[in-house]
């Protein structure tokens, strides 16, 4: 079939309120900002020149108008988002910390973006794309993991890349042995993996991360493992070598919304153009600076969504900090 789109991806897509201010009565003011790993990660991808759509559901009411004007906005193809009449779109409060960190309350329970069904899932699309993208929060429940794994196995049939980040967040599971079992599934799936330092611990119990990393490969041959650590920087895991690239701190930090879908973004479009055979060290070392210096860059912006930087922009932060 006709490869229309470099990248698919399925999942959750909400509204993320984030703290913006204090208003003259000293209550906090919140600002409904577009939120969702999966579309993070598409509306960079399309910022870096990819052409991509999303497969999911929100509310048929002013939230999820507004999700779908958000990723038209960004060029995002919308044919596979449908509206839920009788379910409210999925809302996410977040506290941020000083240090820009975040804490999550969710209403979902239930929300639109858990009601997708196997029958709603756009098999075109799939078909019609190069890559296909996931995370955890559509297998929190029943019905949407169907719909996660027949998507899969649309995908895995059409032989597209598979790219996978848990995004584990602990309050959207009935119980983590369950969050655990999903990840693990997603794992036994996917090409590329992209996951987080306290996702490694949690399913490694360890923070040796070469040996975690080395534990999970033994089980899950994944040909590329992309491991986050936040303020230490990243690394690439690929046939029997690591590579480590230090991240880019800034004082303009505000919030880290959105800077692991904006690293996730990077190196799939990376790996979009370059494919995961023969990838050298110094591929791998301009692949993760890249990703690392895109990441930074959204830390300094609120939200994620409507505020991804450009190629362009990437490439002028990473040569005016070799400058510094």
């Amino acid at each position: 079939m006709n490869k229309i789109y470099d990248a698919v991806a399925l999942g959750e897509l909400l509204i993320d309120f984030t703290e913006n201010g204090i208003s003259p009565q000293g209550n906090p003011l919140l600002e409904a900002n577009p939120g969702g790993a999966p579309c993070n990660v598409l509306a960079m991808l399309n910022q870096l020149g990819k052409k991509t759509a999303f497969i999911g559901k929100v509310g048929n009411d002013q939230f999820g108008t507004m999700l779908k004007a958000a990723l038209q906005e960004v060029n995002i193809e919308t044919k596979g988002l449908l509206m839920d009449d009788s379910v409210h779109t999925t809302l996410a409060f977040v506290h941020t910390f000083p240090d820009g960190d975040r804490d999550f309350a969710f209403y979902r329970n239930p929300g639109a973006d858990m009601m997708l069904t196997k029958e709603e899932v756009s098999e075109d699309l799939i078909r019609s794309s190069r890559l296909f993208h996931f995370g955890t929060l559509s297998s929190t429940h029943k019905g949407v993991r169907e719909a996660t794994r027949y998507a899969l196995e649309v995908a895995k049939k059409e032989q597209l890349l598979i790219t996978f980040d848990p995004n584990l967040r602990p309050p959207l599971w009935e119980n983590l042995e369950d969050a655990r079992t999903e990840i693990l599934y997603g794992m036994s799936q996917c090409d590329v993996l992209k996951i987080s330092d306290n996702e490694m611990e949690f399913l490694t119990g360890t923070d040796d991360y070469d040996r975690g990393v080395n534990l999970l490969l033994e089980k899950y041959p994944i040909p590329l493992v992309l491991v986050t650590l936040g303020k230490e920087g990243s690394r690439a895991y690929y046939q029997g070598r690591k590579v480590e690239a230090a991240p880019f701190l800034q004082e303009k930090t505000i919030e880290t919304t959105g800077a692991g879908d904006t690293f996730c973004a990077s190196v799939l479009n990376y790996v979009l153009d370059h494919g995961l055979e023969n990838l050298t060290d110094e591929n791998l070392t301009e692949m993760l600076t890249f990703a690392n210096a895109g990441a930074s860059i959204i830390t300094t912006r609120k939200g994620a969504l409507r505020v991804m930087p450009s190629r362009q922009e990437v490439l002028d932060f990473i040569a005016a900090e070799k400058k510094n």
